[in-house]
């Protein structure tokens, strides 16, 4: 459905800094990167033309080593903000006291899963944590295997799901020299921008259908289809109706099971609900989640039907070192208690409507911005070089996020082309940060001409 450049990404990364240019950079920035490449080797990427080195935040704002004051309008991880006193108070006083592993009886755990599973609907029935996201899909794609007996995964086009051995072989947007799975599928995203919203559940139906076939046909079946329902690296696609449920059926009926990845698009990001599935009017057979739990802290999960988890507890045993230990429950907790607590879902539905409406105030005049997107606080604003063909421009695209950056304000880029800003700040995003963020925004639009 989208247009594609044919150029590979091999190992790049959207809105990465190019070490070919480090020469460019001042000498203390020179200096620094240079070390880190000298003790981290190449793997490591850093943001930005012009990288940025951070000393401290709070809430929504970070300084960097000079003192300057920076908009983060980017990090989902500190969903509740930058060192929120709830959270560090938590984690605190948990590790002044006791951080040990699942395998002793602690009621912190316990609290912490009825509250959390009280979130989901009532055929939800168990929790199990993990540290990471990529650990998170990584377990439910195990159980998602072992329960139904296929192998095959279908997931979205520039879906990313992690970096484990296994999350990364069904992560596509990882690029070209991270191999997917031999029983990996894609289907393309639901792109609403270039197609018709009204029938869009009907057509994802039958490219799923299609890639239910051809496992079938290779003998691999379908264990999972995997989907972030907001579509964040496909390049955010929040759609106004609910359009899985019919592939969603589609893979049920073929014996797989439906996993709904919430590490991007849960935890109140959307403004409607909870979490981004519920948006569609299905229930997953396992939901799994990341980053934003602990608001920093490494902390992850999957939450399943019940059936979907007792075959795979039964036959072999789960254990994580550190997966639900006493210190990574209390900030989880604490995290899950600020998002309720502070109502940040409406927060998020409020501040990010009026986000939305100043960047589609913007696309009026500059017709540059060919899409404006998104739930809450969760946009994407997709760049064209025609509005008319819809051509993306990753150019202009990755110009303007490093021209937000000059101006201390924080996003990204996503999508196929990355030509896609990605913004996505904390829950605790207010209308003065929307002003400030608006305003960089139109300078940096003005100045790119």
């Amino acid at each position: 459905m989208a247009t594609r450049s044919n150029t590979p990404r091999r190992g790049k990364m959207v809105n990465g800094f190019d070490p070919s240019t480090t020469g460019t950079l001042d000498k203390r920035t020179r200096d620094f990167v240079e070390r880190r490449a000298h003790l981290l080797g190449p793997a490591y990427r850093l943001f930005y033309a012009d990288p940025v080195e951070f000393v401290r935040a709070h809430d929504v704002l970070m300084y960097d080593a000079d003192g300057n004051e920076y908009l983060d309008a980017y990090n989902n991880v500190v969903s509740v903000g930058h060192g929120n006193p709830h959270v560090v108070e938590a984690v605190h006083a948990q590790m002044q006291t006791l951080c040990t592993h699942t395998r002793y009886m602690h009621e912190g755990i316990l609290n912490f899963a009825e509250k959390l599973l009280g979130s989901f609907e009532d055929n939800i029935g168990h929790m199990m944590l993990t540290c990471t996201g990529s650990e998170a899909n990584d377990l439910a794609l195990r159980m998602a295997k072992h329960h139904t007996g296929n192998k095959g995964i279908i997931v979205t086009s520039e879906a990313y799901h992690g970096n484990s051995d296994l999350s990364a072989s069904f992560s596509p947007s990882l690029g070209e020299n991270a191999p997917l799975g031999t029983w990996v599928r894609r289907v393309p995203a639901p792109d609403t921008y270039r197609a018709s919203a009204n029938d869009m559940g009907t057509w994802l139906a039958g490219e799923v259908s299609k890639q239910v076939h051809d496992l079938q046909r290779r003998g691999e079946g379908v264990a999972a289809f995997v989907v972030d329902s907001l579509f964040s690296s496909d390049g955010v696609f929040a759609h106004d109706h609910p359009i899985l449920k019919p592939a969603v059926d589609v893979v049920r009926e073929a014996g797989g099971l439906f996993v709904a990845d919430e590490v991007q698009c849960g935890f109140a990001r959307s403004g409607s609900h909870i979490w981004g599935y519920q948006r569609h009017d299905v229930v997953p057979d396992i939901i799994t989640m990341g980053k934003p739990m602990g608001n920093g802290y490494p902390v992850a999960g999957v939450a399943m039907r019940p059936n979907v988890v007792e075959a795979f507890g039964n036959d072999m045993r789960y254990f994580n070192t550190f997966g639900g230990n006493t210190v990574a429950v209390a900030a989880a907790n604490a995290t899950f208690d600020v998002i309720k607590g502070q109502n940040l879902l409406h927060n998020s539905a409020q501040v990010g409507a009026m986000l939305k409406a100043g960047v589609e105030s913007l696309a009026r005049s500059d017709e540059r911005i060919g899409d404006v997107r998104g739930a809450g606080l969760y946009l994407g604003v997709e760049m064209v070089s025609n509005r008319a063909t819809k051509t993306p421009d990753s150019k202009l695209a990755l110009g303007l996020v490093n021209a937000m950056r000059a101006k201390r304000v924080l996003i990204s880029a996503t999508g196929f082309n990355a030509n896609v800003l990605k913004i996505r700040p904390p829950l605790t995003f207010t209308p003065a940060h929307v002003d400030r963020f608006l305003s960089a925004l139109e300078s940096a639009l003005r100045e790119s001409r």
